[in-house]
């Protein structure tokens, strides 16, 4: 199937940065997880989540217009070509607590840097967007390598962002990621149980901010 943005341009999956990805945590992953994605991952805490009524988060849907769909049978449809509506924002999207959450997923198979033409200009607007109102705006990074996930806040991304737009690196580095972004440990199920470090960072954020006023 044929899928194009906006303006026409055509989309292509990134299939060698998942197939190098795939090999490198196949080398540390339990049986049980072996194959997963992390959007996986995430869908199923989210389930977990829901399940047990701690928080309502689920993935959004894209926005794609059907252009051609052709009929090899009475009883099936095939869709040949469509199109993205519009850019998308984030991935996941939900209310926690009374914390409105809004973050995307992304991975990397680099060993020493998050780089950030992962993230597009509208998702960095989206995301500041959805701080100016007192959401919780946030990547979550799975670095495949490691095996290593890591909430990172919006505020770490813009500042890196701003850098890059000054002529800075266009990545930020790993040793940065563990200094100011927040890990995420693994655990049998769900395997990456976010809610508590997404506590950890609101009551951060919070002190902070009071520490200023005062």
């Amino acid at each position: 199937m044929t899928i194009r943005y906006p303006n026409g341009k055509l989309y292509t999956p990134h299939t060698s940065v998942q197939k190098t990805e795939k090999k490198s945590k196949s080398k540390d992953l339990s049986f049980s997880n072996r194959g997963k994605t992390l959007e996986d991952e995430i869908n199923e805490a989210n389930d977990y989540y829901i399940k047990r009524r701690l928080a309502i988060i689920h993935k959004k849907p894209v926005p794609v217009q059907i252009v051609k769909v052709e009929y090899p049978s009475r009883s099936a449809a095939v869709i040949r070509e469509a199109y993205f509506r519009t850019p998308s924002t984030t991935d996941y999207n939900g209310v926690w607590n009374g914390h409105y959450i809004d973050f995307d997923a992304k991975e990397t198979a680099s060993k020493t840097s998050f780089p950030l033409k992962n993230i597009h200009e509208h998702q960095m607007t989206h995301m500041q967007q959805v701080t100016e109102q007192n959401g919780v705006a946030f990547i979550i990074v799975r670095f495949s390598a490691f095996e290593r996930y890591f909430i990172v806040p919006y505020e770490v991304l813009q500042k890196a962002w701003q850098a890059m737009e000054n002529g800075n690196r266009k990545s930020i580095p790993f040793s940065t990621i563990e200094e100011e972004a927040y890990e995420i440990p693994t655990s049998y199920y769900p395997r990456i149980d976010y809610l508590p470090i997404i506590q950890q960072l609101i009551d951060e954020k919070c002190c902070g901010f009071e520490s200023e006023e005062k």
